[in-house]
């Protein structure tokens, strides 16, 4: 029984899947209805996320659909789907940009503002350690120079600072993770 169910989800049209699971609430039609478009989600989602991220959005899309789509009439859900899976990878990545731009400082080791008189842990003042960052900053090799004032200081994501600099992907996350580490070193040497 369920092998003919399965062939006539298979052979019907977007807008009757549609129109069942609305009627029913059932996710095997959606879940049909989905599967004809999961490799246009993850083609989408790989154009702002990394793989791992991708996947990840791809389940989360179909559970944002559960919600929207009985929400929503679509006439042609393709492009519907699209726009929506444009719109969640976008809105993640304004979140995470919101929370990186929220962040004080690079590191929570190398400029923290704490208590009311903007002094850091030892003494300096977050003025100090802003001069003493830009000090070490010009010590790092161009590419983790360039890469880290991009990443922490410019808000750029991963994506956007490979597009920038023409670096690879690894390369750049690379760059960064060796920049702001060699960053650290630097201006804890300062304090000393």
């Amino acid at each position: 029984m369920s092998f003919i169910k399965q062939n006539i989800m298979q052979d019907a049209d977007d807008a009757w899947l549609i129109g069942e699971f609305k009627a029913t609430g059932k996710l095997d039609f959606l879940a049909a209805l989905y599967q004809r478009y999961m490799n246009l989600v993850y083609g989408v989602c790989l154009r702002y996320f990394d793989e791992e991220a991708s996947k990840d959005a791809v389940m989360l899309i179909f559970e944002e659909l559960i919600v929207k789509l009985k929400q929503h009439e679509v006439q042609n859900f393709k492009s519907w789907l699209h726009v929506l899976t444009r719109n969640h990878c976008l809105m993640k990545l304004r979140a995470m940009k919101n929370k990186e731009s929220r962040q004080v400082s690079i590191d929570d080791h190398l400029i923290v503002e704490n208590g009311e008189n903007g002094h850091h842990e030892n003494g300096m003042s977050l003025e100090d350690n802003l001069q003493s960052m830009e000090k070490c900053l010009e010590t790092l090799p161009e590419e983790q120079k360039r890469s880290v004032d991009l990443f922490y200081l410019k808000e750029k994501s991963y994506r956007e600072v490979s597009a920038i600099t023409g670096y690879e992907m690894n390369k750049v996350k690379s760059y960064i993770q060796n920049g702001k580490r060699n960053l650290k070193i630097c201006m804890e040497q300062q304090d000393d």
